[in-house]
């Protein structure tokens, strides 16, 4: 088969919401209705001991959230679907970030019930940023909640997007008897079922809403349907594709996750209008994913997937070309080529051995310590692909050994979890004191918890006094002669041997911008090339 008839075989995704809005729900009953999965698990119940698919870390199953990012690939209806499954608390929004580098296209889901929610509108600004195409889900319908007009001027207002509902609710709570589908002109009849895919018998199809036999289905409710969708198509414009490809307008879905219901309509339309593998910027211009040469870039490394066998996984995007099993590639970093043996495709941390893979395929390499997040595998070629960021903590824990015996344990543990991009890790000299910064302060617990539990280590996390991270630039020592000088106490090299300064507070870093103006002070760095990016305030 050509290459471009497997790139448009495959569409990459990513579903992102603020915590509790139903994102790992959703992502389970996906799997359900393309067969990857034959019963669904309730992601919270205290009667079924089971937890999400893509939730498969310890600590995931006990806190009942996602801390990292899941891989799930799939079939459906001919198409091979790339999804991935993001955290949804802010405390782990960076591992988000991240991973919207590698996808085409964005699902976000909303709980009806209390609408756009701060983590919402910091995820959608990064998609804002790209012009990812979005499909918003509004979900928990079988609640009471909110208006479904209120909720779509929220969003238009909050999220800085058009929106066109394609489904719209008939009541909610327990009134709520179904969604119409304006996009296909059929009603689906709502019943709770946690477990198993709705009844194709419950949808029925209709001549438009003119049609006499929606008011026998429906019945009194008929009437209110009508005016409401008469109202929808006054005020939002009709759904056009090339707009939502260009991220300036999303569709949008009505339903219950957690029921199974709506999932269908908004998968099949999915399937239908979502991109198939975008072309991406690289440090030699943009890349085509027709390119005949493979290339791909390494946005997430997970350590211990499988606890029992100690691996340690490099996730990559093909970007380009044809990646193919036992081939040598040119890893561009280290400037050496590699092979894989063992390359696999994920369903969550099930994992299975494939022969190749194509443009906007996530796959599996197991990774002897030789992969950083942001590294670009190519044919040859010496290019880099671009924008994959590392962002500035704000919450620092200096790091001490519990116990002196489990000294390499530890050591390595930190290293492992640091290259996942769990937090950063920084090292003061003389001395070795090593202080760890995350963006959010419940990855502090996550860490102590991984390196006790996967790597034997016992430490201690003590906080310390530290406004961000703040990386500095300079041409020669003599710009950066106060610094080294008055704040040696503040300075650490990060992973790559790049000077952070860790200020006490705001005070402290406007003093020391202004007693060092030919240094410059950034919070954002770029992770495969060390590109410094913006400006500490």
């Amino acid at each position: 088969m050509s290459l471009q008839k497997e790139i448009n075989k495959r569409k990459t995704f990513a579903i992102i919401s603020h915590p509790d809005a139903g994102k790992t729900t959703l992502t389970e009953k996906l799997l359900l209705y393309s067969g990857a999965i034959q019963i669904a698990g309730a992601v919270k119940s205290n009667k079924i001991k089971k937890t999400a698919t893509s939730d498969f870390m310890e600590i995931e199953k006990q806190r009942g959230i996602s801390v990292t990012t899941s891989v799930l690939s799939f079939n459906y209806k001919g198409h091979i679907i790339n999804l991935l499954d993001t955290p949804g608390h802010k405390d782990f929004a960076e591992d988000t970030y991240r991973t919207l580098t590698a996808v085409d296209s964005v699902i976000l889901v909303v709980d009806s019930v209390k609408g756009v929610e701060e983590q919402t509108k910091k995820l959608m600004e990064v998609c804002r940023l790209r012009n990812y195409p979005v499909i918003i889900f509004i979900n928990k319908m079988d609640r009471e909640g909110k208006y479904p007009i209120e909720l779509l001027d929220e969003l238009e207002k909050s999220l800085d997007i058009n929106v066109r509902p394609l489904s719209w609710p008939v009541g909610m709570g327990s009134s709520f008897k179904g969604v119409y589908n304006i996009y296909k002109n059929t009603f689906n009849f709502f019943r709770s079922n946690k477990t198993q895919i709705e009844d194709e018998d419950e949808v029925k199809s209709f001549n438009g809403l003119e049609d006499p036999e929606i008011d026998s289905v429906i019945g009194h409710d008929a009437i209110r349907l009508r005016e409401e969708i008469e109202l929808v198509d006054s005020i939002y414009d009709n759904f056009d594709i090339k707009d939502y490809l260009d991220g300036m307008l999303a569709p949008v879905f009505f339903g219950s996750a957690v029921n199974n219901f709506g999932v269908k309509e908004l998968l099949d339309t999915f399937v239908e209008i979502a991109p198939h593998p975008l072309p991406r910027e690289t440090t030699s211009g943009m890349m085509e994913p027709a390119e005949e040469k493979f290339s791909g870039f390494v946005f997430k490394i997970h350590a211990n997937l499988d606890p029992r066998h100690r691996d340690r996984i490099a996730f990559l995007r093909v970007c380009s070309g044809k990646f193919e099993r036992n081939k040598f590639y040119h890893h561009v970093r280290l400037d050496r080529d590699i092979k894989f043996p063992n390359p696999a495709n994920f369903m969550a941390q099930d994992k299975s051995l494939i022969e190749d893979a194509f443009p906007g395929d996530v796959i599996g390499l197991y990774d002897s310590g030789i992969f950083k997040i942001g590294d670009t595998l190519t044919e040859g070629d010496s290019f880099m692909y671009k924008g994959i960021p590392r962002f500035s903590p704000e919450h620092f824990c200096e790091v001490r050994n519990a116990d002196p015996y489990k000294s390499k344990q530890l050591e390595k543990g930190l290293n492992q979890l640091t290259d996942e991009g769990l937090a950063q890790l920084f090292t003061q000299n003389p001395g070795q004191r090593k202080v760890i910064g995350v963006v959010g302060q419940l990855q502090f617990d996550v860490i102590k918890y991984r390196l006790l539990h996967e790597f034997g280590a016992s430490c201690t996390l003590s906080p310390i006094n530290g406004y961000k991270a703040v990386w500095v630039k300079y041409a020669n020592k003599d710009d950066i002669k106060d610094l080294t000088g008055f704040r040696y106490h503040c300075l650490f090299q990060d992973k790559n041997d790049n000077m952070v300064f860790i200020p006490d507070n705001k005070f402290t870093l406007q003093i020391a911008k202004d007693k060092n103006p030919n240094a410059q002070f950034l919070v954002s760095i770029e992770h495969n090339d060390s590109t410094l990016e913006m400006e500490a305030r």
